[in-house]
């Protein structure tokens, strides 16, 4: 059990504990995807108006779109072999870079909160109590499993990925027994508004992943090839994704009110009864342990790295460890337990919410290390907030600041809609705005100076 206990946390991995191949982003990304909450986010879709056809292509747009740029995040990992947030340091500053992460904490907490809303239904009736108990003992499973680390983690990827496909390829072949697919296809009335919310909302489901999708490569090999770690995470989340979604777009066409009225319980039914159903329980609480393990394990690193660029810290004690990770289940249980009854509406706009603050993230972070950085980063450096990249980086602050600024007339959630919105007839753009407008002013900025940036590859720089 030592030896499986994962002792790095935001420090570099040395070129001696790297392992793996690129097909292992595949396997994790995949079982990452196959679970409940990516259904109903695709059923989200159709419930706010879209129709079945329309739906399944804007959502696959979005996939593959934000999982593009998710991507090019996961390609960082081999190369630097650090976790996706600290690497910020070098556009934000040491300290700076904790402004992005308070919001990508936020969102660990939140995804932690929606996967267990769900994920309580399922393990409340396997062990035949309630959603409130269903959702504590969930809680307690993911803490434990995100505490061992970064091995348990791939390993549960792989098994997920393969039990929720099977459970995944069962349930459609159920799905389709009851609906009429081609009346369904036949009903397709082109909505641009519903559309782009379709694209959005697959588009913000693969972004999310941004900000810590480079915590689980940064163990493959330094020669581990960019172009493969990029295909394989694509590909796997994508495809991830998109059938779970296109299976929550037929669902949510056939069912109505009754999946509206509980997600869980009818994905169930569909599934049958007696010991097949405890199997699709099973199957709805693996599925989102897969992913609420990977989000309790990136808010533990957001929150070391956040902690760290004031206190210099480098190493954390398997008891801060545990300690930085119950803070995430405790904050994620209360959030779950307090929003577990409005759940649909709240999700949506939680979803579209959170692509405000990444979008201007991602597209900073990824123009600055393929386009200003070249891949080139001073690793000791973003230890130290005298050095090279400083404590602060205004200038990255404050395109970051515009990025966020500048998506606001075309925001559309529950409780705001920007004055935009009406002319482009209610669709929401804001997060094509949140990755063209930083990208362009980071760009333009930081390209007139090359004091950040090392002349030396980054290996050569290693600590």
């Amino acid at each position: 059990m030592a030896g499986l206990v994962e002792l790095r946390s935001i420090d570099v991995v040395p070129d001696d504990e790297r392992h793996g191949s690129a097909f292992s982003q595949f396997t994790l990304w995949l079982g990452a995807n196959l679970q409940i909450t990516a259904v109903v986010t695709g059923a989200l879709a159709v419930v706010f108006g879209g129709d079945v056809v329309w739906s399944v292509i804007g959502l696959l747009l979005g996939n593959l779109l934000g999982g593009a740029v998710m991507a090019l995040h996961s390609a960082q990992g081999p190369k630097l072999g650090l976790p996706q947030m600290i690497q910020s340091r070098a556009q934000f500053g040491v300290r700076g870079a904790v402004v992005p992460l308070l919001l990508v904490i936020v969102m660990y907490v939140g995804f932690f909160a929606s996967g267990s809303v769900l994920a309580g239904q399922a393990v409340g009736e396997l062990t035949h109590t309630n959603d409130t108990t269903g959702i504590v003992v969930f809680a307690l499973v993911t803490a434990i499993t995100a505490t061992v680390g970064y091995r348990v983690i791939h390993t549960l990827g792989r098994v997920a990925s393969v039990i929720c496909a099977l459970a995944f390829v069962y349930l459609g072949i159920r799905l389709l027994d009851r609906a009429d697919l081609g009346t369904l296809l036949q009903d397709a009335h082109f909505s641009l508004p519903m559309f782009l919310l379709a694209v959005s909302l697959s588009a913000s489901w693969q972004l999310a992943f941004g900000p810590y999708v480079a915590d689980y490569s940064r163990y493959l090999p330094r020669t581990t090839s960019a172009k493969a770690t990029f295909w394989w995470t694509l590909s796997g989340s994508a495809l991830g994704s998109q059938w779970s979604m296109t299976f929550g777009v037929l669902v949510a066409a056939t069912a109505g009110e009754q999946f509206l009225a509980s997600q869980v319980g009818y994905v169930v039914a569909l599934g049958g009864t007696g010991l097949v159903a405890s199997f699709i329980y099973f199957v709805i609480a693996l599925g989102k342990l897969t992913v609420n393990v990977l989000n309790t394990y990136g808010g533990f690193m957001s929150m070391v790295t956040s902690v760290s660029g004031f206190r210099g810290q480098r190493v954390l004690s398997r008891r801060g460890r545990t300690a930085y990770i119950a803070l995430i289940m405790v904050a994620g249980t209360a959030v779950a337990l307090l929003g577990k009854d409005s759940f649909l509406t709240a999700f949506k706009d939680f979803l579209l919410f959170l692509l405000t603050f990444f979008t201007p993230w991602s597209a900073i972070n990824l123009v600055d290390y393929y386009l200003i950085s070249k891949e080139r980063y001073d690793i000791p450096a973003l230890s130290d907030p005298g050095g090279r990249y400083g404590a602060w980086r205004w200038d990255a602050l404050v395109v970051y600041g515009v990025g966020l600024l500048a998506q606001l007339p075309f925001l559309v959630t529950h409780f705001y809609t920007g004055p935009l919105v009406d002319p482009l007839g209610g669709a929401d753009v804001s997060w094509i705005v949140g990755l063209v407008v930083p990208a362009l002013l980071y760009w333009l900025l930081a390209r007139r100076t090359t004091a950040h940036t090392p002349e030396r590859p980054t290996d050569a720089l290693v600590a």
